[in-house]
Order: structure tokens, then sequence, then C-alpha cells
């Protein structure tokens, strides 16, 4: 299950960059022709993510659709799987969408302010 080294970076990623902030959710993009099954990586994630600063975090994960440029006859057309042919029949065609793996967006707690008052030394 190679969703499970993937999740473990992201959630890795995340962690990083929340700086010691508590992650309350994590969106990733997730292209169709990754290999990706979006239900392991839900599932790995809340296992990577306990005892982090992520634990608890929602995932919401958005799927890119996979689509394609033909070279021989220049139609734009969807890809559902890894199966490159055009609907011309053309093995000549270049993927446009639906590989990419990134994360979006992540909702952290912001750390708490001081009073203003706290850094005065009072006698």
């Amino acid at each position: 299950m190679h969703e499970m080294a993937i999740t473990q970076s992201v959630v890795d990623a995340v962690c990083e960059h929340a700086a010691g902030r508590r992650v309350h959710s994590v969106t990733v993009e997730i292209g169709a022709l990754c290999a990706i099954v979006p239900e392991a990586m839900q599932f790995c994630f809340e296992l990577a993510t306990e005892g982090t600063d992520a634990d608890g975090a929602a995932l919401v994960i958005q799927t890119v659709p996979g689509t394609a440029v033909c070279r021989s006859c220049g139609a734009d057309f969807a890809l559902a799987d890894l199966i490159l042919l055009c609907p011309c029949g053309s093995a000549d065609v270049e993927i446009r969408s639906g590989r990419e793996l990134r994360i979006r967006t992540m909702e952290v707690s912001e750390p708490c302010a001081q009073p203003a008052d706290a850094a005065i030394r009072r006698p």
C-alpha cells in the first residue's frame, strides 16, 4: 500500500509548515491518473497523524480529472485511466492533467497572543 508512504510525506510536510500550531484540516489535490486510492489515503491519514500536530485533522481530497491532447488530430479528451489513446486511435498524446499530487491548503490555529500588559514588569 504505497498510500501510507505518500500520506506520511504529506503529514510530515504539513506538520513542518504548521511549526507547532494545531492543524485542523488539510486539502490535497490528487490527479485521477496517480494510482492513489482516495479512501486508502483517508485511512492512512488518520494513522499518520496520530500524536502529531495534525492529530484529529480533517483530510479533504479534491480529485483532478485526467485530460490529454492528441498530437495527431489536436483533440482534447478526458482520460479515465492510463490507456493513452485518442478517440481517433492515435497513441501520440500529451497528458495535460491528472498526475497532480499537491497540498492545496491547511488550516491551523494561530498561537495565542500575549496580553499587552504581560510584557510590562510590575514592581
